[in-house]
């Protein structure tokens, strides 16, 4: 069995796919649940490991990113009770569970689109990988991991920690998780308060349930990556990785599951990208102190003066490393555009710099290279990359003074490479932001037009009207907002 690498940084998992001379890279990070949109934590997290994605690939990997989308409904914080969340989602909407899973979907593909994500090479979906973790249960369940009560099934904290320590992820101690559960009403079925289900038995107002060899029911959360990291990237692969809040339980859950069925812990390193603040403070709905990430491209949020290109919020994120707590501001987005214009700005001036001066310069462009390649060795440390492209752009200041700085050649070469450490590893191409500019524009000058229309409507009180503009928006994924200053809208 080989060692689990539980702390290991992306530095030491570098170090083994090259001393591997392996050209394969495995990679598993957890997706959105689609019971809401994708918030912009959730963002963060996938922009940061799209980041990884697009630097393996620079370095050659051939990478085959899975990242799931959870569509089997699970209850609310993985309790052992409670409404379903999607079904919940489903009835205040008196929609069908699919429909909201689609809607949302849909969604989060156009967020990541939005913001110049590539597609993972495989996009599964828990409802349809139901098979492979009934049949991961068995096999837990013939190892003696797991135990079937009144229909439901769960996995043995007890039978576990003879053979494996529960918490080496998390960093937790089983005394202090045992101290820190209480019994709750509906967890009488479990023999230990740890124990978490495998498979749950549905209520009777369960919508979203399947049949089983122990009852119609559901499966788990954290069964779900289990079953389908396995089955796509085999009992070991390289990289597991997720938002900083999926640590525990979710993915201590997950290796558990994994250690008991495989004998392995699933991945090799986990790599967790950490939270986001608001203005200094915790981001949640309850107190307004929230931010879409499409409010960023709108500008339709009171805590912004302005909207802001996808690749300057990307730019910003990219800042700060994806270990590190990210606070969102408008005065940070503002100064991170204007830098982000300026490495434009400098690439532009290479673009259009005169063929004079010597072949090759006098500025180190090979040693300003390197640089940039430890920067992201050392575990994926974008903000030092950034501060390389700042280094270059001094370079080019100085060269338009004395065009010995660069030559004609080196000039060229700098030029290449900054725009494979902008575009291609940190995913900032300027001709999908330009694209996304000009349809936002053209978008607002058209909404401009049937707002204008709406509010003359309902001026004259000609409401038949006024409501089927807002009711054809809808159907378009435009939703209006009417507020005392006048009508604004945003899409779904």
């Amino acid at each position: 069995m080989s060692t689990l690498h539980l702390y290991d940084s992306l530095t030491g998992a570098l170090r083994r796919f090259e001393a591997l001379n392996a050209p394969h890279v495995g990679m598993y990070v957890c997706g959105p649940t689609v019971y809401s949109d994708v918030h912009l934590g959730n963002t963060r997290t996938f922009l940061s490991f799209d980041l990884l994605f697009r630097y393996l690939k620079h370095l050659g990997y051939k990478v085959r990113y899975v990242r799931n989308i959870t569509d089997a409904g699970h209850l609310e914080n993985d309790a052992d009770a409670g409404e379903d969340k999607i079904a919940k989602k489903a009835r205040l909407e008196q929609l069908e569970p699919m429909e909201i899973v689609q809607r949302y979907t849909l969604g989060f593909h156009a967020v990541m689109q939005a913001y110049n994500a590539l597609p993972p090479s495989i996009e599964p979906t828990a409802t349809g990988h139901i098979v492979e973790q009934m049949e991961l249960i068995k096999t837990l369940l013939a190892d003696g991991y797991a135990y079937e009560a009144n229909g439901s099934v769960y996995f043995s904290i007890e039978t576990y920690l003879k053979t494996h320590p529960y918490g080496e992820l998390s960093g937790r101690s089983i005394d202090d998780l045992e101290t820190g559960t209480r019994e709750l009403e509906g967890q009488t079925d479990k023999r230990h308060p740890l124990d978490f289900a495998l498979w749950k038995k549905a209520l009777p107002e369960h919508i979203m349930r399947w049949p089983s060899p122990w009852s119609v029911g559901f499966p788990g959360w954290h069964l779900e990556c289990s079953a389908m990291s396995t089955k796509y990237l085999g009992s070991e692969f390289d990289i597991h990785g997720g938002g900083m809040d999926l640590k525990f339980p979710h993915h201590e859950c997950e290796l558990a599951q994994n250690k008991g069925a495989t004998g392995h812990g699933g991945a090799r390193y986990w790599l967790h990208a950490n939270m986001l603040t608001l203005n200094g403070k915790r981001m949640a709905k309850s107190t307004g102190n929230t931010l879409d990430p499409r409010d960023l491209l709108a500008g339709t949020s009171e805590h912004l003066s302005k909207a802001y290109s996808p690749g300057a919020v990307r730019f910003f994120m990219h800042q700060a490393h994806y270990r590190s707590v990210l606070d969102f501001s408008d005065s940070a987005l503002q100064a991170a555009e204007k830098g982000y214009h300026r490495l434009l700005a400098s690439m532009q001036t290479l673009r259009k710099r005169p063929a004079h001066g010597p072949e090759q310069g006098t500025w180190n462009f090979g040693e300003w290279d390197a640089a940039c390649t430890e920067a992201m060795n050392q575990d994926l440390n974008s903000p030092i990359l950034i501060a390389q492209l700042f280094e270059a752009t001094k370079a080019i200041a100085a060269d338009q003074i004395d065009p010995q700085v660069l030559g004609t050649s080196g000039a060229k070469e700098l030029l290449g490479r900054m725009e494979v450490w902008m575009f291609e590893v940190l995913g900032l191409a300027p001709e999908h932001q330009a694209n996304n500019q000009q349809w936002q524009k053209a978008l607002d000058s058209a909404m401009s037009v049937v707002l204008d229309l709406r509010q003359k409507a309902r001026e004259t009180k000609n409401w038949p009207a006024s409501d089927a503009l807002r009711d054809t928006l809808v159907e378009g994924g435009i939703v209006v907002l009417d507020g005392p200053e006048g009508s604004s809208y945003r899409l779904e």
